[in-house]
């Protein structure tokens, strides 16, 4: 076994260096190859290396030739195929459709990812290296394993192994699959034969479905009925969402018109001991040196440390629940001392831990006693109001502890998003100890709006939840010669939100002096239950209406979410006089907005029907 380099090779002469004459795997990736571990490439090919396997890395391929493909020569086992840390639609394109300019990932900021990255880089695999099998993963793959709609097309997509020529998908977390994978094909066996590797998805020719079906196997309507019937997709994503748990999910199937698609129960969650191995491996937290410019992605995420994965909050408008599942999977005090205690000694480390954290940083090591064995609840969202969870931050505030008393240490900070409920539902004083050791001028939290409608579809906790929050921190601030403050998150143009609820969310900005710089304009990601409700105008859960707000209704409501942006003037005065609200435009302290532009409500009624 060859020991772990500084870099894993990107070209056939740093291979040559380590004595692989043909490499066992190749991963292509849309990112930049970033050796950190946050960075998905990175963190499969250190693992797969770990196991015994040598692993190549190509990085950015042109597309459009096959050069850079060819590059490394054929590996032994498979190639594994990734957008990269981020989907390449949402990567390339902003919320109103147009072509972003710059990609963090990329060396100078500079494109370099196809659209459908993906498929993309599947087709021009299979058309070089036509006997090789090709893998796919990443968070582009695997949020498409099913028939999905697609925002920037405005319709219903195959599953992406109908679209793409390969032989398997990994979803979410991929060690345990990828490293299963490698043994069992490196041992001989043939790629086709692998379907029974949960966290996996595979094709299987209609013919064998239709005479090889069992029971057990969720099947939901197939993508020539999901295409042409909403509500037939509604019904297909509830089924499919409720698979999603590594302990009592089933498999999934889907008939697409000329293949099946099977989806595996998901991966059981690493364990304490299995992520701290991971983490243990030697990462250089560095770019490639090959490149001449540096990766700006890499720079907030440099000197920070991943505590745990999952995240039971299941956010409507995240898919997070169809990647790392509701479970929350902690590394050890002792693996993240050991991780921050390296990172000391590097070039570049000013003290500064940048962020403990996950998804969402403050579950750590929160947990529910019937996880491990019957799952997650079907029935129900995990919440503090249950009895089961729980919710002390005890773990988390010994592992700060601990990494604030490393020598060397100045700062460690929570970069990530925190749950306010979770902190209103603890009596401690969590929120006093992460104010006075753990927030610089910011607190980031999500509350995205106010509106009971709004909040109960977006699965967040309601005003009251907020306000008490809010009362709590700024208690803390009374004694506080250097002030803090909140950041809060908010979204507009959700499912179910109408523009007087997006005034609402106006007039409770304005009565609270809320900063609001940070704001999201909903965008429908593939495989999320927001997406759902956009594209159907159903709730897939109960099948009742949604009002969807599109066209010009998605324009007024993000620009009633920052009215004190003098571009926003008219449109926001156009919201208020739709909304029958024209008390709050004029000079008076309560107006939102002065002046009058007329008689808006022609141009809402002609943008009504516009699809986006």
């Amino acid at each position: 076994m060859i020991s772990q380099p500084p870099f894993l090779p990107i070209s056939r002469e740093e291979g040559q260096k380590l004595g692989i004459e043909q490499f066992d795997i190749i991963l292509i990736s849309g990112d930049a190859y970033v050796d950190h571990p946050s960075f998905g490439t990175a963190l499969i090919g250190r693992v797969l290396w770990d196991a015994g396997f040598t692993v190549g890395i190509i990085a950015q391929p042109d597309w459009k030739s096959s050069a850079d493909f060819t590059r490394l020569g054929s590996p032994r086992l498979f190639f594994g195929i990734s957008s990269g840390n981020v989907d390449s639609m949402v990567n390339n394109f902003t919320p109103n459709l147009k072509r972003r300019s710059d990609d963090v990932y990329s060396p100078g900021g500079i494109p370099k990812r196809p659209d459908r990255a993906v498929i993309v880089y599947a087709n021009r695999v299979r058309e070089l290296f036509p006997g090789i099998p090709v893998i796919l993963g990443g968070i582009e793959a695997s949020l498409r394993r099913f028939a999905h709609y697609d925002y920037w097309q405005d319709r219903v997509r195959q599953a992406i192994l109908a679209d793409a020529p390969a032989d398997l998908l990994v979803f979410g977390m991929a060690e345990r699959q990828m490293v299963e994978i490698a043994c069992r094909t490196s041992a001989g066996e043939p790629i086709t034969s692998l379907r029974n590797i949960r966290g996996t998805a595979f094709t299987m020719e209609l013919a064998e479905w239709r005479s090889r079906r069992s029971h057990g196997i969720v099947e939901i309507p197939g993508f020539s009925e999901v295409s042409q019937d909403k509500a037939a997709y509604a019904r297909a994503f509830a089924l499919h969402y409720a698979e999603q748990d590594p302990v009592r999910g089933k498999s999934v199937v889907q008939p697409h018109p000329k293949t099946v698609i099977i989806q595996n129960p998901p991966a059981i969650p690493l364990t304490t001991l299995e992520l701290d191995h991971i983490y243990d491996i030697p990462f250089s937290r560095e770019a490639h040196p090959s490149y001449r410019q540096h990766v700006p992605a890499l720079e907030p995420v440099r000197f920070s440390v991943a505590s745990h994965r999952g995240c039971f909050g299941s956010c409507s408008f995240c898919a997070l629940t169809h990647h790392q599942g509701r479970i929350i999977q902690g590394r050890s005090i002792a693996s993240l001392v050991r991780e921050v205690t390296r990172m000391t000694s590097m070039q570049g480390f000013k003290g500064i831990v940048q962020d403990v954290g996950g998804p969402t940083a403050n579950m750590y090591g929160l947990s529910c006693t019937l996880w491990e064995k019957t799952g997650a609840c079907r029935d129900k969202n995990c919440s503090p109001a249950c009895r089961t969870l729980q919710t002390s931050h005890r773990a988390q505030c010994e592992l700060l502890a601990a990494l604030r008393a490393i020598p060397g240490v100045r700062k460690v900070f929570i970069g990530s998003g925190i749950r306010y409920d979770l902190i209103v539902a603890d009596p401690s004083d969590y929120l006093g100890t992460i104010c006075d050791h753990h927030v610089s001028g910011h607190l980031k939290v999500a509350p995205e709006h106010i509106s009971e409608n709004v909040t109960r579809l977006m699965n967040k906790p309601g005003q009251e939840v907020f306000d008490r929050f809010r009362k709590e921190f700024a208690m803390l601030q009374k004694d506080k010669q250097k002030k803090q403050y909140i950041l809060p998150y908010f979204m507009s143009g959700h499912p179910g939100c109408t523009i007087s609820d997006m005034i609402l969310l106006a007039e409770y900005i304005r009565d609270n002096q809320l900063y609001t710089e940070q704001v999201q304009d909903f965008t429908p990601t593939p495989m999320s239950f927001s997406t759902c409700m956009y594209y159907t105008g159903l709730n897939p859960f109960t099948m009742e209406p949604v009002h969807v707000p599109k066209g010009q209704e998605k324009r007024i409501q993000r620009a009633l979410l920052q009215y004190r942006d003098p571009r926003n003037r008219r449109l926001v005065i156009e919201g208020l006089e739709i909304a029958g609200r024209r008390d709050l435009i004029g000079t008076g302290g309560q107006c939102l907005v002065g002046g009058d532009f007329g008689h808006p409500q022609k141009s809402f009624r002609k943008h009504q029907g516009s699809k986006k």
